[in-house]
């Protein structure tokens, strides 16, 4: 029989998430007090000059209530600001563009090919991995297009110091499709079973794991696709049980926001706002954003485990005891989940692709399947080493 749960239970389900209360949180307006730092508020999105921010990206005060107006922006506004020219030289961003193109030629010659995780094959260019591959082949370049103090406050705002910083490149063509509607990493990366099983406040923490953002690399008009933004709708809490109903998808379509970029400018929003990048309807525009992908230093454990070590060790005794019965299979799982990574990320998605769904499989899973098929010990060996290899930058 097939059970659902109540949100006040503590779980949420794509059942039990209401379209109404949706829309009225997506009903919202930006008002100039919500962002009084802001140049412009452009369909409820403040965008920001930062040419003439001036001190309050230098003088300690000044930034600290920059940041703080631009996290409320992101947790309880509009959920997304703009910043033109957050990256002025553009040099840096045409040498970094060369240097992209080259990768993404180079990859192809090889035969690979960066899948994306929302929209069909072939309708871009992925470079998984941008910000090391950029810091090894070009470093003088990576210098200059990484320096930028705005980019940087941005960042800490949401997930304060020492943050990580990642980055792939999409490049989407003309003709290129639009993705669909979506929330981001972490839990918008997983199927909607696996989002389900984890409670309400783990819904609610996820998103202040990391921050979305995206440096533009040429002028985009509107009918190049910019990407597709649903203002305030990071609010609703039951989002990542909810982005993938068909009339939650038809609402965004109905009410999704665009606004064109210029080369330099850098938009960056909370990874709970629905969102999709748009279609390429241009002839011309071959649409070239770097996306960031920013997350908290805190997604970290305290010790450094060696997992593999522990799988190899353990795989024939829990082999043993699972053909003899003595283990059930509510037991085994949870040996496995004290033994083995249980999560697919951080992963190197060129070798380790989310082949067949939005993650890699995980060590656990894989642990899993060889016992359950009772595997030999060589064979596992062999899978534990070349996952790990796949896994490596």
């Amino acid at each position: 029989m097939k059970i659902h749960v109540k949100p006040s239970d503590g779980f949420y389900t794509a059942d039990g998430c209401d379209l109404s209360d949706f829309a009225a949180l997506a009903s919202r307006e930006t008002t100039p007090e919500d962002a009084p730092n802001a140049a412009a508020l452009a369909r409820n999105i403040p965008i920001y000059d930062v040419r003439s921010l001036g001190d309050h990206l230098v003088t300690p005060e000044a930034r600290r209530a920059l940041m703080a107006e631009w996290a409320s922006v992101l947790q309880h506004g509009a959920g997304v600001f703009v910043l033109k020219q957050a990256q002025p030289d553009h040099g840096a961003i045409d040498a970094a563009t060369l240097a992209y193109e080259r990768i993404i030629a180079d990859e192809t010659a090889a035969g690979g090919q960066g899948a994306d995780h929302f929209a069909a094959a072939g309708s871009n260019d992925r470079i998984w991995n941008s910000l090391q591959k950029l810091c090894i082949r070009a470093p003088e370049t990576f210098i200059r297009y990484f320096a930028s103090p705005a980019i940087d406050a941005a960042s800490e705002a949401w997930l304060g110091p020492t943050y990580q910083m990642t980055a792939q490149i999409n490049l989407v063509h003309p003709g290129g499709k639009a993705q669909q509607a979506h929330r981001d990493y972490h839990l918008g990366f997983q199927t909607a079973e696996i989002s389900a099983t984890y409670p309400a406040h783990v819904h609610d923490l996820s998103p202040l794991m990391t921050l979305q953002g995206g440096i533009a690399h040429c002028d985009m008009a509107i009918e190049s696709g910019p990407t597709k933004l649903l203002p305030f709708s990071q609010l609703y809490r039951p989002g990542y049980a909810a982005w993938r109903r068909d009339d939650f998808r038809s609402f965004f379509e109905d009410h999704y926001v665009q606004l064109p970029l210029e080369k330099g400018d850098a938009i960056f929003f909370n990874p709970a706002l629905f969102h999709a990048a748009g279609e390429n309807r241009s002839t011309t525009v071959h649409r070239m954003v770097n996306l960031l992908q920013v997350s908290s230093a805190f997604g970290r454990a305290m010790e450094s485990v060696d997992r593999i070590a522990m799988c190899k060790t353990v795989f024939q005794p829990l082999c043993a005891a699972w053909s003899s019965g003595s283990l059930s299979e509510a037991q085994l799982d949870s040996v496995i989940a004290s033994t083995a990574e249980g999560y697919a990320f951080p992963t190197n998605l060129d070798r380790d692709p989310p082949v067949g769904g939005l993650a890699p499989k995980t060590q656990a899973e894989l642990l899993r399947e060889a016992v359950l098929g009772q595997a030999s010990e060589y064979e596992v060996i062999r899978l534990l080493e070349d996952q790990a290899a796949r896994k490596h930058a």
